[in-house]
């Protein structure tokens, strides 16, 4: 166990994380904010973020899961905090979360009932000494509703450390994951990584029939010009058993 007293429930690595940034209207946001925490953005304007990764070496309670190590995931997520007396706790809200394994979607579902979806899906990684050179992407696509579906991002220079204050420390920076519970309470969860470094971006595509899948208010959102967009080089991961929050 770490600090917060509570087991690993799920380890592996987290690779090559495409992030494309959208501003969003709190009205959309609010009435799914998980109960004990509030709307978290740098400058007034709240973010949502299109992620897309390769889920490497999966283990659940530190046991490998047969055809279930390696994965892509694409989710749809948004910013929280919530004060406590230790400071305050910048987490993360899941709209929608891809993976192309049913069995890890429904674990997720049952446990933090999390709005995990199992739909097929692919990659493309454009690799190079196990480095995106400049001019290289990181593509995740995935079918749904019969459609091809897409987020690609391309690499515009080499990783560097994120800098302080930053679009890319918001947005990568958030330790704990926050899920709504269907009878109005709240699920937290503490998610370990070290600081990552990002590749700048010089072009994104997203693409597909995102109003089926994410609803048409989130469609326009992603629709937009994004205000920000990067990849970042991930990191082993560590995710602790959630707690239900007092009421």
């Amino acid at each position: 166990m770490d600090s917060t007293g509570r087991p690993r429930f799920l380890t592996g690595r987290w690779e090559h994380l495409a992030m494309i940034n959208f501003a969003c209207p709190a009205e959309l946001l609010e009435p799914i904010v998980p109960s004990g925490t509030e709307l978290d953005a740098p400058d007034g304007m709240p973010r949502v973020s299109l992620v897309g990764f390769l889920f490497r070496d999966t283990r659940l309670l530190g046991i490998p899961v047969p055809f279930h190590r390696d994965f892509e995931e694409v989710n749809l997520r948004f910013y929280v905090r919530r004060h406590t007396d230790d400071g305050d706790r910048r987490g993360v809200v899941f709209v929608r979360e891809l993976v192309p394994r049913r069995a890890i979607a429904a674990i997720a579902r049952r446990v933090y009932q999390e709005r995990y979806l199992a739909l097929p899906m692919d990659h493309r990684i454009d690799l190079v000494d196990d480095a995106i050179p400049v001019g290289g992407a990181a593509e995740y696509g995935w079918r749904f509703a019969g459609a091809r579906h897409r987020m690609r991002c391309v690499v515009g220079a080499p990783a560097a450390d994120i800098d302080p204050g930053s679009e890319a420390e918001f947005i990568t920076e958030h330790y704990w994951g926050y899920a709504a519970q269907r009878d109005g309470g709240t699920v937290e969860y503490a998610v370990e990584h070290p600081r990552w470094r990002v590749h700048a971006v010089a072009g994104t595509i997203v693409e597909g029939d995102l109003a089926a899948l994410y609803g048409r208010e989130f469609a326009d959102v992603l629709a937009a010009p994004p205000v920000s967009a990067f990849v970042a080089t991930g990191s082993a991961i560590v995710v602790r058993r959630g707690r239900r929050l007092p009421a």
